[in-house]
């Protein structure tokens, strides 16, 4: 059995190594913009190929590095600012915000359930699907709260934001959306956090609004998850 000691240099070399490879990232992508290379993307992947290597556990990596995991707590209290320092846009156009905010989250939670039932996924990995378009601290609630897998949600937030990011800008290019609102409104909708990160490299005011409606969609998911408990399974 490791002693305390070798425990607390395993989490501090997990940890430095997990941190230090996001930092690593984020200087790829300024330097090379390209959708695959997003940190989003590429320091899990990095990680993986790492731990791999390493002949490391998923397990043994966690535990060093579940104090990472627990900070999404403080962060949620944290997306309460973007919400004070939109008000004003908020109260301009609630009423298009909360269609579009329904519309987004009914689509992505129906199409995430129609197509796992399809495919014959079985319950936990259906309803650890179904928040994969909400940024992780609020995907990791709601996947707790109706019965999912939060780690196995993490995954899939990841890959929804990764995937929602690029086809978000093709859409663009393809699509005659000239509203900032709607630009900004499309990523925060879809793409979370890594949607939000692309709506800025657009423009300050659509990464101000993906930023709102990301957050405002999160809240949206975990009041509604008893709701999505009760109601998915039986569809």
């Amino acid at each position: 059995m490791p002693s305390s000691s070798e425990i607390l240099l395993h989490g501090l070399f997990w940890s430095a190594l997990t941190i230090g490879t996001y930092f690593l990232a984020k200087r790829i992508y300024l330097r090379w913009r390209q959708p695959f290379l997003m940190p989003l993307a590429i320091t899990p992947a990095l990680l993986i190929l790492i731990v791999v290597t390493a002949d490391e556990t998923y397990r043994d990596y966690i535990r060093s590095t579940g104090w990472l995991v627990s900070l999404l707590g403080p962060a949620m209290v944290a997306f309460a600012v973007p919400i004070y320092e939109q008000r004003a846009l908020i109260a301009r156009h609630w009423p298009v915000l909360v269609v579009g905010m329904l519309a987004g989250t009914a689509t992505a939670i129906l199409s995430g359930w129609t197509f796992a039932s399809l495919v014959g996924l079985d319950d936990a990995l259906r309803l650890s699907l179904l928040p994969r378009s909400v940024s992780t601290p609020f995907a990791m609630v709601v996947s707790s709260d109706i019965g999912g897998a939060p780690d196995l949600t993490a995954v899939f937030v990841v890959l929804t934001g990764v995937f929602g990011a690029i086809l978000g800008e093709l859409m663009l290019t393809i699509l005659p959306v000239k509203s900032a609102l709607a630009r900004g409104a499309l990523f925060g909708v879809a793409a979370h956090a890594s949607g939000t990160a692309k709506a800025h490299e657009i423009g300050h005011e659509e990464g101000s609004v993906a930023g709102l409606v990301m957050v405002l969609v999160g809240l949206l998911n975990v009041l509604v998850a008893p709701l999505i408990a009760h109601g998915l399974p039986y569809l």
